[in-house]
């Protein structure tokens, strides 16, 4: 006969389960990064990114407001075209004068010159440049330069351009482009400003005029157009 189970006084469980530890991530002195120094690295330029920014955008703000910068003006008023011919070697032959304004329609601001080319294109292809002298223009100021182009330049054109030629020339105007390319400075009280290099382009339609005899047709002054880009 089977001997007897000793009595149990109490429940029976198994053995004790040992406690859970709990684990936990204690936050650095960085701020709480977790995704190493490269992490922390990226997080802060952002930051310096976004604070510079900002504060470039303030002093734009706050610039304008104290200010009130308006954009410099060019035209071309007045041109004389006494030659402009091609010969049997595809050569052009040109004598063209440039009355060119520039306005300054600021109270506050001055602006240096410190380069000024002037070029003359025809059909996308320079002519010559005029290099001017470096001036200073004062508070609403308006300063007149005059360019002038005259020589002799090997252009080829393809056959569109060629009849597009022999059209002005029987019309007796012609589409002439000027560029300017400027390197300047402002001067804001005390304050000069880095230089920038806008460039200045005018689409000009210009009636040739014999030597001594006024052309058939009239110029009409030509607005210019600017792009104004700090780093080129």
């Amino acid at each position: 006969m089977a001997e007897k189970q000793p009595h149990l006084n109490g429940a029976y469980y198994g053995p004790a389960v040992p406690p859970k530890q709990n684990s936990y991530h204690r936050p650095g002195r960085g701020g709480g990064c977790v995704c190493g120094c490269g992490c922390c690295l990226l997080k802060f330029i952002f930051n310096l990114v976004l604070t510079v920014v900002v504060a470039v955008g303030l002093l734009a703000l706050l610039f304008w407001l104290i200010f009130r910068p308006n954009l410099v003006k060019f035209h071309v008023t007045d041109a004389e075209l006494t030659q402009f011919n091609f010969t049997a070697t595809n050569t052009l032959s040109y004598d063209l004068k440039l009355n060119l304004t520039i306005r300054n329609p600021n109270r506050r601001i001055g602006i240096y010159y410190d380069s000024i080319e002037v070029r003359a294109l025809y059909e996308g292809q320079r002519l010559a440049s005029d290099y001017l002298t470096p001036f200073y223009q004062g508070h609403k100021n308006t300063t007149t330069l005059s360019p002038a182009f005259q020589g002799q330049k090997l252009v080829q054109l393809s056959t569109s351009e060629q009849s597009d030629f022999n059209s002005e020339q029987t019309a007796g105007v012609y589409n002439i482009d000027m560029k300017l390319y400027l390197r300047v400075r402002f001067k804001l009280g005390k304050i000069k400003t880095f230089r920038i290099k806008p460039r200045v382009k005018c689409g000009l339609k210009v009636p040739l005029s014999s030597s001594g005899s006024a052309a058939t047709a009239t110029f009409q002054t030509e607005k210019c157009d600017i792009d104004w880009r700090i780093f080129r």
